[in-house]
């Protein structure tokens, strides 16, 4: 009872013989070890209460979190334990082809097997990084079931002039352990972004279970891909195939920098062909394997990637005066049958220095010429003057109403054409170069230069393009399309039929009349109205860019068109005209139909 006995203090209570002899230090031959010559209590009645309180909150510790893992969070953890014994493997859907107006393909599939044979020899070296380093297919599939879709690469065609028109693609990308992080191919440019829903489809999906050791214990397939879309557009690839070749060939002959084309029909705005040169091989960049290729493409002189079509901004020169022409006819300035004569240049006095008058020089001096013959022989005196007036011989139309009926053609505004990148341009005006030649006033000779192209003029060849087929359909500004059979907004221009007669009549002689400057178009099977222009560039004038620009047929207009032929010395003779002829040649061959032939049998 000694170690049990209760031990209360009683106040003048008996004291036991044990508590006197016995204290707190140990005595010989006790084992302390066994608690022998030691005084204890026993456990106070708290500490069983402490000790109580702590497992029942231990308890309800491990129920809380029992039930919140188990009711509250219950179905997300049985998710997550479902994904860590099943693997989601992507089934790749076939991305949608891409033809032209007449079926052949421009962009398709081909898969890796295939490629050796399919692809130009300059693309099948860089075809391992797919199928070694990233197939769409993960290894661990692969060696251990059924592959699961084909893996394929984006092909392109390899005639020449399509690559900004189609763009380009990335392809599906993972990570180290084989996940996919994007995993779908995604259009970067042309027609593959702005179609990439439409081409893209929808992937599908194959569950891989796998046991405790990782092995694979079934596979099904819960969701099917759907293939994309086929795009078909308005191009024909024989048309583009061959205007490209015409300005790339014309380039390098004659030492161009570069060129751009657009032929478009004048009542729907279909595209019927739109190219730039120099460009970029698709395959190339969406592969990203040849570095030394992609560098040149971003970092060289000749800016392939740059659409000159409908990205690049470039002085006009007088392809502009039909619509000055078309200004000055409907603000009743000049009749068209009223002569002006030029010299080869006109006079200007200088308010700042009477001994030294401005001088104007014209091209050449062209004698007297009405309207019809200003334009078929692009007399620059002429526009001089109808645009800024001259003395009190004739009164000109005023920076302000150059500036109005240019834009009403929608040059120096965008097209509303459905690709990616298109610029906008610069018509000048007083506004603009204060703004840009610190706060300097407008002059005549601003008017002047402004009236024939020149100065800050800057526009594309599509908003050319757009501008001479609302004056071959009789003043309906269309919109661009690419899309086989899109019609867009067409607006109503408020000009006057009979004017716009005039300048046509007036561009189809330069075409057919012996002293016009697009006589190089001239054709015994289709007429040809047309409009040249040469633009100086810089200031010693050393470079000019070179246009052409018109319609065919010029009886019942269906196509105009647009070449630009970028930054040639002064002393070539051979220009834009040119090129044009090459492509109109080859369609009456080959595209009758366009020209307003009969077309060929079994076509």
């Amino acid at each position: 009872m000694f170690f049990f006995r209760r031990r209360t203090r009683r106040s003048g209570g008996e004291i036991f013989p044990d508590e006197i002899f016995l204290d707190s230090r140990n005595l010989p031959n006790f084992n302390v070890h066994q608690m022998e010559g030691r005084i204890e209590q026993p456990i106070s009645k708290w500490s069983i209460i402490s000790l109580g309180i702590f497992f029942l909150a231990v308890v309800l510790i491990f129920s809380f979190r029992a039930s919140v893992l188990q009711v509250v969070r219950g179905d997300a953890y049985r998710e997550k334990a479902e994904d860590n014994r099943l693997e989601r493997i992507p089934i790749f859907s076939e991305r949608g082809v891409i033809v032209d107006r007449r079926g052949d393909e421009l962009a398709w599939n081909t898969p890796l097997g295939n490629m050796a044979a399919a692809t130009p020899p300059h693309t099948t070296a860089l075809l391992s990084s797919i199928a070694n380093a990233a197939p769409l297919v993960p290894a661990s599939v692969a060696t251990s079931t059924e592959v699961l879709s084909d893996p394929y690469v984006r092909s392109y065609t390899d005639a020449p002039g399509f690559a900004h028109m189609l763009g380009y693609v990335s392809y599906p990308l993972r990570d180290k352990k084989g996940v996919y992080y994007q995993p779908f191919f995604e259009g970067k440019a042309g027609i593959e972004s702005l179609f990439n829903k439409e081409l893209s489809g929808e992937n599908g999906m194959r569950l891989i279970e796998t046991n405790a050791l990782g092995h694979v214990s079934s596979e099904s397939s819960i969701e099917p891909p759907k293939d994309g879309d086929r795009i078909v557009l308005s191009i024909d690839a024989g048309v583009q195939q061959k205007l490209h070749e015409s300005i790339r060939a014309l380039a390098e002959d004659k030492g161009f920098t570069g060129g751009a084309g657009v032929i478009l029909d004048v009542n729907t705005g279909e595209i019927l062909a739109l190219t730039s040169y120099p460009e970029y091989d698709p395959e190339v960049i969406s592969l990203g394997d040849d570095s030394a290729r992609i560098r040149e493409y971003t970092q060289g002189s000749q800016k392939p990637l740059l659409n000159r079509a409908l990205s690049g901004l470039y002085t006009p020169g007088s392809i502009v005066k039909p619509f000055v022409a078309l200004g000055a006819l409907e603000e009743g300035v000049i009749s068209p049958d009223k002569q002006i004569l030029s010299t080869g240049s006109i006079t200007i006095p200088n308010p700042y220095n009477p001994d030294l008058p401005t001088v104007f020089r014209d091209w050449k001096a062209h004698g007297w010429v009405d309207m019809r013959r200003a334009l078929a022989v692009s007399s620059d005196v002429y526009f001089y003057e109808i645009g800024g007036g001259y003395k009190n011989e004739q009164q000109g139309i005023g920076i302000s109403n150059i500036e109005k009926y240019t834009r009403m053609f929608g040059i120096g505004e965008l097209t509303g054409v459905p690709l990616l990148g298109e610029a906008k341009g610069v018509i000048p005006n007083p506004e603009w170069k204060a703004k840009n030649f610190d706060g300097e006033p407008w002059r005549l000779g601003n008017t002047y230069h402004t009236a024939i192209g020149q100065y800050g003029f800057q526009t594309t060849p599509l908003q050319m393009a757009r501008a001479v087929a609302a004056l071959a359909n009789g003043g309906t500004l269309v919109t661009p399309q690419i899309m086989a059979g899109a019609q867009g907004e067409r607006v109503t221009l408020p000009v006057h039929a009979p004017n716009i007669q005039i300048v046509k009549e007036g561009m189809r002689a330069a075409v057919a009349a012996d002293y016009g400057t697009a006589k190089g178009l001239a054709f015994s099977q289709v007429a040809v109205a047309g409009k040249t222009g040469t633009a100086e560039l810089g200031l010693t004038k050393e470079y000019v860019n070179s246009w052409t620009m018109g319609f065919f047929p010029y009886e019942n207009p269906k196509y105009a068109f647009v070449v630009m032929m970028e930054k040639g010395h002064k002393s070539n003779l051979t220009g834009a005209t040119f090129a044009m002829r090459q492509v109109i040649e080859w369609m009456i061959n080959e595209r009758p139909e366009y020209v307003g032939l009969p077309a060929k049998e079994g076509e």
